[in-house]
């Protein structure tokens, strides 16, 4: 039998799962009685561990939330996922959780075990961050929480706007997602004026306070909101756009794809349509090179001439 210390941690350890245990569940894991289960929740509750227990043949414990946060148990995978996020917060994109960021790092890494340091100290070592040139934005983490509960609360939001131009507008929004890629944080909501879906940038957005009513949910744009994010922010930022035939079946080439390179439209069984663009014709050339099958291009311009310039080099390359 476990002695009391060592079987409270594995109490609630039990408890930290998302599920219901009855009492003669807890007491067949622990191999004790149900009164000594009963008898070790009441010692859980008075050390601050809000153990709820509802009656009746389907009743039992489970761990709720409570006003103050107690102490947590983590297994080794979570300390090391948690450890490593925590690291990668305190230099990350979001203002504000550096410092915070760091602190909780410190406890954390002080109570590691030797072989759950070795393996983070391992990741932390041989993992190289590509600098950003200190040109990525930051995000306010109270804007990033206030968004995010109005996302889960269903509550319009009214704010105040910068268009890549710096140029300022008030909107209202049904906030719905938020979606990080790279550095930077988008908002997915639906623009009430504007009667459709919009993909705001989350550090060009200041919300105003007090927040507007509840709103019913409607269905999403795309099941797949990150990848619809994508396409949205790549088309937005493209300056040179083309359709190009490739000749190939269609989830041949989108196997050879991202969401950021573009869409493919089936044509036939063995031919499709990719859509896609760029900042730059060298870019383009680039994403049309690594497709490794046939395609004709007949514009923009400038990415048939670059093309063309391409075919020359390649030609004297092997000449």
């Amino acid at each position: 039998m476990l002695e009391t210390s060592a079987r409270l941690l594995r109490l609630l350890s039990l408890l930290q799962t998302t599920r219901d245990w009855t009492g003669a569940e807890l007491a067949d894991r622990l191999a004790v009685s149900t009164r000594t289960v009963r008898n070790d929740v009441e010692r859980l509750r008075t050390l601050g561990y809000p153990v709820h227990a509802t009656r009746g043949a389907v009743g039992g414990y489970r761990l709720g939330a409570g006003a103050a946060l107690p102490p947590l148990l983590l297994d080794d995978e979570e300390a090391v996922a948690v450890t490593v996020g925590l690291r990668t917060a305190a230099g990350g994109s979001i203002a504000g959780i550096e410092e915070a960021s760091l602190r909780a790092l410190a406890k954390l890494e002080q109570v590691l075990p030797s072989r759950l340091r070795r393996r983070v100290n391992a990741v932390a070592a041989y993992t190289v961050r590509v600098p950003d040139g200190g040109t990525s934005p930051t995000v306010d983490s109270e804007v990033l929480g206030t968004l995010a509960a109005l996302c889960r609360d269903h509550e319009r939001l009214r704010f105040d706007y910068r268009d890549h131009s710096g140029a300022s507008t008030v909107r209202t929004v049904e906030p719905y997602r938020l979606v990080n890629w790279g550095r930077r944080w988008y908002l997915v909501a639906w623009d009430t004026e504007r009667a459709d879906w919009r993909t705001f940038r989350v550090d060009r957005l200041t919300p105003r306070i007090p927040t507007g009513p509840r709103f019913a949910p409607r269905e999403l744009p795309d099941a797949d909101v990150a990848a619809y994010v994508s396409r949205r922010v790549s088309a937005a930022a493209w300056r040179y756009r083309a359709r190009v035939l490739v000749r190939a079946p269609a989830d041949v080439v989108a196997e050879r794809i991202t969401a950021a390179v573009g869409t493919v439209e089936v044509v036939d069984a063995d031919t499709c349509v990719l859509d896609t663009g760029a900042d730059a014709v060298e870019t383009l050339g680039v994403y049309l090179g690594m497709l490794g099958v046939d395609f004709e291009v007949d514009g923009p311009p400038e990415l048939v001439a670059h093309l063309r310039e391409l075919a020359g080099r390649y030609g004297r390359a092997t000449g």
